[in-house]
């Protein structure tokens, strides 16, 4: 009598960002096969480091903010050996420099530091804060402005500049509600939430070149340059996929956790409704002629008042980021380095001309934040019996960041976990 066929099939998940990384390895840790499938030469996604030859440094694409409150990318970086790639800063402080009058400041959360004005935002008072309330109880339809009102130095020194870099949208256009999300998992939850989390070896070294080796470690194949061309959908379920040129026919226990961008899984998959892309988030990285202290003695800086929102250090290299920045996207990149390297050389004090530069324009960097875009957002099912969604444009319940890409992988691997177990469990 032959044997019965295994009850594990094989995984196909396409995209090796974060999500698609994240999915592999908890199937792979399930012990469920895995193949994964990535179009460009490395992994990483958006969250990439790749060697400059002008600066001859590892650079990232762009430089991303991380909360110790962030569960689900720290249980990730737990989970593939990378604990000592992350630096934790102990307590939580975030510096800010106002480039208009020169004002330095220090956000200390944690205790009740609303009542020490040494710890918050000048001018303000303890009650304004209250108005984060707003966004986390808001509607779905509303923006942030029609939450929280824009008025006052809370706004600009504090709400805006938070709300931008962890949306990439303007106040007045993006979702209430997922800035309240933000505000629920970091300040409501206390200081130990709100640490900021370094990797001051680059994002690679921290959450995707250990990831691989996991991966790889766990038995997952892993391969690059292998763009998927459709897929093919017979009965209610995929039937097939074409990667490279080369045609795959899945068998009746084999799944695809899809995990590409949002606009490419909308053109593979029939009526799939999925949100636009969000606007450009553009960075510069300049490199010093020696390492550098940035003002607030911690190696990020918040900037007010400029152009340049967010400043970074790493060694010898700072770099700056701008979101919702399609219009600075659009200009020439000499002109893009030059018109930051103002706000950075104030910041900095340093004289003398523009440093050696690498400008980064990350395009439709993040899905639209808009309440009526994130109302597009797609659940982890599908309607097709063996495809699974991944993505940081998924239903997460938190804005287009690291954290929300983690979540919705480890959420596509829980739903095929779980509809293998439906198919075994005994009648």
């Amino acid at each position: 009598m032959p044997p019965s066929p295994s009850p594990v099939g094989t995984v196909h998940v396409i995209g090796a960002g974060l999500a698609g990384l994240a999915a592999a390895l908890r199937l792979a840790e399930g012990g469920v096969p895995v193949r994964l499938h990535e179009q460009a030469p490395q992994a990483g996604g958006r969250c990439r480091s790749f060697h400059d030859a002008t600066l001859d440094r590892s650079l990232d694409n762009g430089s991303h903010m991380v909360l110790s409150g962030n569960r689900a990318l720290m249980d990730y970086a737990a989970r593939i050996g990378a604990a000592d790639a992350l630096s934790e800063i102990r307590p939580a402080a975030f510096p800010f420099l106002d480039l208009r009058d020169g004002t330095v400041w220090t956000l200390r959360p944690g205790g009740f530091w609303l009542f020490d004005k040494a710890r918050r935002v000048p001018g303000s008072r303890p009650w304004q804060y209250l108005a984060a309330l707003r966004a986390v109880t808001a509607p779905a339809s509303a923006t942030l402005d029609e939450a929280m009102p824009p008025s006052g130095p809370l706004h600009e020194r504090l709400w805006r500049p938070l709300a931008v870099s962890a949306m990439n949208g303007p106040t007045a256009r993006i979702s209430a509600r997922l800035f309240g999300a933000v505000i629920r998992e970091t300040l409501l939850r206390g200081e130990t939430a709100c640490r900021p989390v370094i990797a001051p070896r680059g994002l690679a070294a921290a959450f995707v070149d250990p990831a691989l080796r996991r991966l790889e470690a766990l038995g997952g194949i892993v391969r690059f340059g292998a763009r998927l061309d459709g897929l093919r959908f017979e009965g209610g379920r995929v039937a097939g996929l074409s990667v490279g040129g080369v045609a795959i026919d899945l068998g009746a226990r084999d799944a695809v956790v899809l995990a590409a961008p949002a606009w490419v899984a909308e053109r593979l998959v029939p009526g799939l409704r999925v949100p636009p892309p969000g606007p450009a988030i553009v960075g510069v990285h300049y490199r010093l002629e020696a390492p550098t202290a940035l003002p607030g003695g911690l190696p990020f800086l918040g900037l007010v008042g400029g152009v340049a929102e967010w400043l970074f250090a790493r060694d010898d290299v700072v770099s700056v980021t701008v979101s919702d920045a399609d219009a600075l996207a659009a200009r020439p990149a000499d002109e893009v380095a030059a018109l930051l390297w103002r706000d950075v050389a104030a910041a900095l004090r340093l004289d003398g001309p523009i440093r050696p530069h690498r400008v980064v324009k990350e395009r439709r960097a993040t899905p639209d934040q808009a309440p009526d875009s994130v109302s597009r957002r797609p659940s982890t099912q599908t309607r097709w019996a063996n495809l699974i969604l991944a993505g940081d444009w998924t239903e997460t319940g938190l804005p287009a960041t690291l954290e929300a890409a983690i979540r919705s992988g480890n959420r596509a691997a829980e739903a095929v976990i779980s509809q293998r177990s439906e198919r075994l469990r005994p009648l």
